[in-house]
């Protein structure tokens, strides 16, 4: 099912029963979040698990009226209503499905193909003239602590937008990306941009700062000597290209900004698709188009030339400046502790559109598990045959919520010749936002790795740690506070996999304990009689 906006995906979670309106006056600071963090943990009766319902606060303090969505994906259930699916593997199988076309042989499977090739074609967005996002247009007189902007944690540097589809171009290509960063509110007009180093919006910086470098005339490869000492911090560097030549159009130079759209408020699918680890090539407007089964509407912005979602129900466009920077931060993040304050660009805001009674959509991260962790598990679930294009080996993936996704992954594989495991190691490593797993567990495929118990039974009797357990250096998180130095550290993987005679292993290797078949179907046929339960 595709959602024409937000509010019809809040009136399906409300004639479904997965959503609690709370009409009592709640403070956006700190008392939103702390009701959240306890109904996404389980804390509350009616919903005894952890998700609980999504939460509709209607009557916010100072906020005019303008009721906040939060927990919308907070449980199994709502990601697979989301996305219009009874079960998230359904969509991998669709992506499955996609990779696995071939070229058409004969005329006849030519046209055979055609439906399908049409059908994609129609999940391309498209502008339209005007959408509901347009009912308010702001180009002065506008302010953003208008908006019930969240404070989550105590020691949070101040208000901060949580849940945006930050809007950029390429400058090279003029490719569309659309980004999740927090976004932390100065004042009325400014904010932070919190990009970090390795995310696509902040590669566009780059390249804008590398053109620059180029329009002065310079080569690329001496951009980064050009910025001041600062600036070569957070998620602003810019690190030396090879080669040389100048990638501006001719007559053409940097204005000295980059200009930034920020929705807010869309409806699920694309809300979703600005988090997944999609190619720098693929917009998230086709990936949003190809998980509803329908295109995304965009209107033009009013004072940048970039598009946005027509139903979004908060615009807010701008720009951030190729030489400013400014401190961020410190954040409660979802590895449960507080991200540091850093140095990052300003987005200096242009005007505001937005509906007539507009809905402010945010999330709370934290110790999981919170409404991040049902996010990241659909994440998990549904590009798994992209994974498994790259390396076919792989029979399944688990990210455990605990390890917070870049901490931990889990991996079952079928072995197929020595050192296979940590094949699959390095190949993970090289896997886009992947490359920041800070451990990589590899298991035989007859290892369960969504049972924690079977694998943890499994590594630790499986392993030699000296012989296997290796070390790499390379790109960490930014989050990494443990890491030796700001986004460069080390990384480990296990290889838990039974050992073979060609690995250096002589040894027998024992048989798992388990029962026979006949002695179990004996006992299923005699349970009720023995009187155990």
């Amino acid at each position: 099912m595709a959602y024409s906006d937000l509010r019809e995906w809040i009136a399906t979670l409300d004639r479904a029963g997965e959503l609690k309106r709370i009409r009592a006056e709640v403070d956006p600071i700190l008392e939103i979040a702390e009701i959240t963090d306890r109904v996404s943990k389980g804390a509350s009766k009616k919903y005894g698990k952890p998700g609980g319902p999504a939460l509709l606060f209607e009557n916010v303090k100072g906020a005019k009226s303008i009721p906040v969505l939060i927990n919308q994906f907070g449980s199994e259930r709502r990601m697979q209503m989301a996305l219009g699916v009874d079960r998230l593997d359904e969509i991998a199988e669709r992506i499955r499905q996609l990779l696995n076309m071939k070229s058409p042989e004969g005329f006849l499977e030519k046209l055979k193909m055609l439906p399908m090739l049409a059908d994609m074609g129609k999940l391309f967005p498209r502008v339209v003239q005007t959408g509901p996002c347009k009912e308010v247009i702001k180009k002065k007189d506008f302010s953003l602590l208008d908006f019930p902007v969240l404070q989550c944690w105590p020691k949070d540097a101040g208000r901060f937008i949580t849940l945006p589809c930050v809007i950029t171009r390429d400058p090279r290509t003029g490719k569309r990306n659309v980004g999740m960063y927090r976004i932390q509110i100065y004042d009325a007009t400014s904010a932070g941009m919190h990009w970090q180093r390795q995310k696509v919006a902040a590669e566009h910086y780059r390249d804008m700062l590398r053109l620059g470098a180029v329009a002065d005339g310079n080569k690329p490869d001496v951009a980064q000597a050009l910025l001041p000492i600062h600036a070569k911090r957070a998620g602003v560097d810019v690190m030396a290209r090879s080669g040389g030549g100048s990638v501006l159009a001719e007559g053409e130079r940097p204005s000295g900004k980059m200009e930034v759209a920020v929705a807010i408020g869309t409806e699920p699918a694309l809300t979703f698709s600005a988090i997944v680890p999609a190619p720098p090539e693929v917009e998230e407007f086709i990936i949003a188009g190809f998980l509803r089964q329908k295109p995304v509407e965009l209107v033009k912005c009013e004072t940048v030339d970039l598009e946005v979602p027509a139903s979004a129900e908060i615009v807010l466009e701008g720009y951030v400046k190729l030489d400013e920077l400014r401190t961020e931060g410190p954040f409660g993040d979802h590895t449960g502790f507080y991200s540091l304050e850093d140095q990052y660009p300003v987005l200096h805001v242009t005007c505001i559109t937005h509906r007539k009674d507009p809905i402010y959509a945010t999330t709370i991260v934290g110790k999981p598990p919170m409404e991040d962790a049902w996010m990241g598990k659909a994440v998990e679930r549904i590009f798994l045959p992209v994974m498994k294009l790259t390396l076919p080996e792989i029979v399944d993936v688990n990210l455990p919520v605990e390890g917070v996704f870049h901490n931990l992954m889990i991996v079952s594989i079928r072995k197929s010749y020595p050192g296979h495991a940590r094949k699959v190691m390095n190949g993970i490593w090289a896997l886009g936002q992947a490359m920041f797993t800070k451990c990589i567990i590899v298991v035989d495929e007859d290892v369960n790795v969504q049972e924690i118990a079977d694998v943890v039974l499994k590594v630790s009797n499986n392993i030699d740690p000296e012989r296997d357990i290796q070390f790499t250096l390379g790109p960490v998180d930014s989050l990494d506070h443990a890491a030796r130095l700001p986004n460069f550290g080390s990384k480990m993987g296990i290889d838990a996999t039974r050992k073979w005679p060609a690995e250096g292993f002589t040894r027998p290797w024992p048989d798992e304990i388990l029962m026979d078949e006949k002695t179990k179907a004996q006992v299923e046929r005699r349970w009720k009689e023995l009187g155990i339960e």
